[in-house]
């Protein structure tokens, strides 16, 4: 968290006091920051519209664009743009902005040296900045707001703090969001903010930018050059992010503009190339200029030279050079795990750099163990420690590997790369948002936690898409304790009062994590008919309406906000959910006609044209966004196909799911559908509803319907007074649907027997079995926890009875992580393990059984990795407490099980119970080790369904 405080110091209630005071004023408040603009003038404040702004022209380069920047944001808001002066000489305005680095500038060396600010806390650091309000700095000036920065960068990076504090948005250019007028504007006195980043490099890869960030970038800017990455680079500055990999599957960053590397360095961001292109030399240039095969075994002297040129040409500029060697585009080198071959590479790799720079440690690499390469690792393959390793997710969000407390000691230290977007198996996914932040937070958790905090950067893919958890990302990796688990709605928030004001923040949040948790149970390109069940807890029913409910908010919302606001809210909030709701609708229609067809419902053509109708609406969302949107300036951004994958790569061109076609003949005839069935009557076979209990879903569904086109009247007949049917008789043209429920007053008490009789056309009518559990009173009096019904007992990991720590470990809430609710995991994370389960950390849950026998019990977790090599997943549960069952949550984890689990977005783990006898039971699930994170636990008490969530949580009685 920024050290922000008042100078003089005040009480905590007074500090409470004037927190809340800013909030309540129209002060604009920066992404999780203290407010210390506002609209309104104080004692002792700093008038910053018509203030002066002075940077010493000595300044480094990237500090004096920046502050030409921080000119043209304060003009947008306050309609005046301040004088650029670089002398303290040049003297006019009484009240001004001082921006300046340490050591460079004359300006802010003085102000130290007379005692008017005091820097230490961040002089020396890396990028840190000073923020403060100085009154009477130079001779004609009553109060300035001095920003001190440790290097270029810390400097830049206040420079931008204060643009967003005046309300100018990092994205205001990539979103659409102008910022809103303010004609005045103050720094508040006696602030005082100093600051400087947790992870020292932090930044982004564009990649996988075909066909919709390079068909944009074509049309806007000609190409992939400098006019196109000084947007990039303002932008990362802006999120106070200082790394870039550029776009590389058609492009070559430095030969592709001779000015895109020199303007790189003047703006301060430190260019890399990717994990598979060495030396400062993109993987096109191979092509455009390689000589001979891209195989380091019978071609070394000619690709020695080609990474010579490369840092021959890069050398005056920051850069961090890529070691090692893979296949071309991406591929695994063809020698295979030669680790030998590998060694001699990056031995002659730092070789070349040490010809360039004498001391190779002078110049930061990085060794990225990416894929296969984690293997050459593992064989015991090593590199300088000065060095950086690293380690990369699974292409699907889950860290492979962590330093151990031994390689922690390096001196090259630890990074992640991580990913919003991959093209590879089980299947790409490039098109939209599918990343909740909640997942980023927990497994980023885990690399600040395990001290992987040299490098972190992410595939961002074409960025447009994927702005709030790009954001999320790089704020995390500045300040990993600002951003704590339970603040991560609040970031949300924050992130949307920013951009849209405070009174619409709760309502956008709810919007962005509802779509992203959506999109986060699984991708839209790996959705298809199957996904959600139609037969059982009515699961595609529930997901309907779940982003039913999502459109009619984000629609209502957008009908709220003033004109300036909804291009913006198109493409950050209502694109993304609504276009979310069409993929994942659109297959369930797609299920819907195929399951009515096989069935021989009339209306299966319905819901043919029902999945057409959806189909074209998503092209009419992608049209909107090219062609309407912001005025077209987003052109061939949603150009990514992403409908009718039949293998891991997308197909070429969004491809209508095969439908089923079922003509009706002219008569009538009846069909019946019974709940939890994908057979139908007059099909011959048993017809039996799921069972009934007061605990369990109170109803229970039955559809007559037309085989033909001719309507028939139906009547139904009950068994038993207890069985209650919404409707005995009507008519049908196409299909009703009836509702049969228990009246448990009149129902006996235990298991009863019984059914309905439907007649309308055809030979003897449908019967349908109706069985009906009645606890006995004595056995409702003893229910406690969550109750057995259905055959199942489902629970949420989060609403445990009881939990107990161990160590000053204990069992915590993920808030929005996992595919229902949240997670729970255990904090703090440590290297530690515990080998006996009864000392280990737990949670306690009250279940009520209404039958005794061997259940079969599934732990829902996160698809963690083995982060810590030679080291398990372990978990424990055991019974009132007997003794623990260990499940190791690692075992057997196979290349195809991976792929599953990454594709549901949950790793299933089943172990066996044994209830003795009904009654009250606890159930007490213990943390072996660290990263296991559980997000839900179902028991299957003989009746349990195939669904891809599991079933609804149980009813919980207290």
């Amino acid at each position: 968290m920024p050290r922000v405080r008042l100078l003089p110091a005040r009480s905590f209630a007074k500090i409470l006091l004037f927190l809340i005071g800013t909030l309540l004023t129209p002060a604009v408040l920066a992404l999780g920051g203290a407010p210390y603009v506002t609209t309104e003038s104080q004692p002792g404040a700093v008038q910053l519209h018509g203030a002066g702004l002075y940077v010493d022209s000595a300044d480094h380069e990237g500090v004096q664009r920046a502050a030409a920047t921080l000119a043209s944001d304060l003009e947008r808001v306050t309609g005046q743009r301040p004088r650029i002066r670089q002398a303290a000489s040049q003297t006019g305005e009484k009240h001004a902005v001082i921006a300046g680095t340490i050591g460079r500038s004359a300006l802010i060396d003085q102000l130290i040296a007379s005692g008017k600010i005091d820097p230490a806390a961040i002089s020396g650091r890396w990028e840190g900045y000073h923020i403060e309000t100085v009154q009477q700095p130079l001779p004609g000036v009553e109060r300035a707001l001095v920003i001190a920065g440790s290097d270029k960068r810390g400097t830049i990076y206040g420079i931008y703090d204060l643009s967003e504090q005046i309300g100018v948005s990092p994205w205001h250019w990539w979103a659409d969001l102008p910022p809103e007028k303010k004609p005045r504007l103050y720094a508040r006195a006696n602030i005082l903010v100093q600051d400087a980043p947790a992870v020292q490099y932090r930044g982004i890869f564009l990649n996988d930018e075909a066909p919709a960030l390079s068909g944009w970038v074509k049309e806007t800017f000609g190409d992939y050059n400098h006019d196109f990455y000084e947007k990039v680079f303002e932008l990362l500055l802006r999120l106070k992010a200082n790394y870039l990999w550029p776009a590389m599957w058609n492009n070559a960053f430095a030969d592709d503009d001779p000015q895109n590397m020199i303007l790189a360095d003047e703006y301060g961001i430190v260019m890399g190339t990717s994990h598979h292109e060495p030396m400062m030399r993109a993987d096109k240039e191979w092509n455009r200029y390689g000589e001979g095969p891209w195989e380091y075994s019978s071609n070394a002297e000619k690709i020695r030279d080609f990474w010579k040129d490369g840092v021959e040409r890069n050398k005056p500029y920051e850069s961090i050079y890529t070691l090692g060697m893979r296949g071309q585009e991406d591929e695994p080198m063809s020698e295979g795990q030669n680790v030998a071959l590998l060694e001699q590479v990056v031995d002659d790799q730092r070789e070349i750099l040490t010809g360039a720079f004498g001391d190779p440690r002078r110049v930061p690499q990085v060794w990225a163990l990416y894929k296969e390469v984690q293997g050459f690792y593992e064989k015991g393959m090593r590199v300088p420690e000065d060095v950086t390793l690293l380690w990369s997710d699974d292409n699907w969000g889950n860290i492979r590997r962590l330093p151990t407390p031994d390689e922690r000691g390096r001196s090259g230290g630890a990074g992640v790369y991580y990913h919003f977007d991959y093209v590879g198996g089980p299947r790409s996914y490039r098109w939209i948002n599918t990343v909740p932040i909640a997942k980023v937070w927990e497994q980023m958790n885990l690399a600040q936690a395990y001290e992987a905090k040299k490098i972190w950067i992410v595939n961002v893919g074409d960025l447009k898409p994927m702005e709030f958890p790009t954001e999320f990302f790089l704020r995390l990796a500045w300040s990993p304790e600002s951003w704590p688990r339970e603040r991560l709605r609040e970031f949300g928030r924050l992130w949307a009062a920013r951009e849209f004001g405070a009174e619409y923040a709760e309502e956008i949040e709810a919007l962005v994590s509802g779509y992203t948790r959506h999109n986060g149970r699984r991708k839209p390109e790996q959705q298809d008919a199957d996904t959600y069940s139609l037969l059982h807890y009515r699961e595609a029913e529930r997901i309907e309406a779940e982003l039913d409910q999502l459109v009619d908010r984000a629609e209502a919302l957008y009908g709220k906000l003033p004109q300036s606001r909804r291009d913006a809210f198109y493409q950050l909030v209502l694109h993304p959910v609504k276009a979310t709701e069409t993929i994942s609708k659109m297959y369930i229609a797609t299920a819907r006609n195929r399951l009515y067809a096989r069935q021989g419902r009339a209306e299966a053509q319905v819901w043919a044209d029902r999945a057409r109708e959806l189909f074209q609406q998503d092209s009419l969302l992608e049209d909107y966004f090219h062609r309407e949107l912001a005025g077209g300036k987003w052109n061939h951004m949603m150009s990514q196909p992403r409908i009718g994958y039949t293998h891991w790569n997308n197909p070429p061109a969004n491809t209508l799911p095969m439908l089923h076609s079922y003509e009706p003949h002219g008569q009538p005839d009846m069909g019946v559908a019974v709940e939890g069935m994908a057979r139908a009557w007059p099909e011959p076979g048993h017809y039996q509803l799921p069972e009934f209990s007061p605990y369990g879903q109170p109803g229970r569904r039955l559809e007559i319907y037309n085989r033909g086109t001719a309507p028939f009247d139906f009547k139904i007949d009950s068994s038993a007074p207890w069985i209650r049917v919404s409707r005995v008789e009507g008519s049908v043209k196409v299909s009703e649907t009836l509702e049969v429920s228990i009246d448990w007053d009149a129902a006996p008490v235990g298991r009863s027997e019984g059914h309905v009789h439907i007649t309308g056309t055809g030979w003897g009518g449908a019967r349908v079995g109706v069985s009906a559990f009645n606890p006995s009173p004595q056995q409702e009096r003893a229910a406690r926890g969550f109750v057995e019904a259905n055959g199942y007992v489902s629970i949420e990991a989060g609403h445990f009875s009881r939990k107990g720590g161990a160590d000053g470990i204990a069992w915590e809430e993920i808030p929005g992580h996992g595919r229902t609710r949240s997670s729970m995991s255990i904090f703090p994370v440590t290297d530690g393990s515990f080998d006996q389960p009864q000392h280990a950390p737990w949670l306690e849950y009250d279940i009520y059984f209404f039958s005794a026998g061997e259940f079969e019990v599934s732990g829902y977790f996160a698809p963690t990795q083995a982060i810590v090599p030679g080291r398990g997943l372990r978990y424990a549960l055991a019974l009132d407490g007997g003794k623990p069952q260990v499940v190791n949550l690692l075992e057997g984890l196979d290349q195809r099980q991976w792929a599953r689990e990454v594709s549901d977005g949950v790793r299933l783990a089943k172990s066996r119970l044994q209830v003795t006898k009904p009654g009250l039971h606890r159930l007490r699930l213990y943390a072996l080790d660290p990263a296991v994170t559980l997000q839900k636990i179902v028991i299957d008490t003989g009746g349990l369904q195939p669904s891809y969530l599991g079933p609804p949580e149980s009813v919980r009685v207290n």
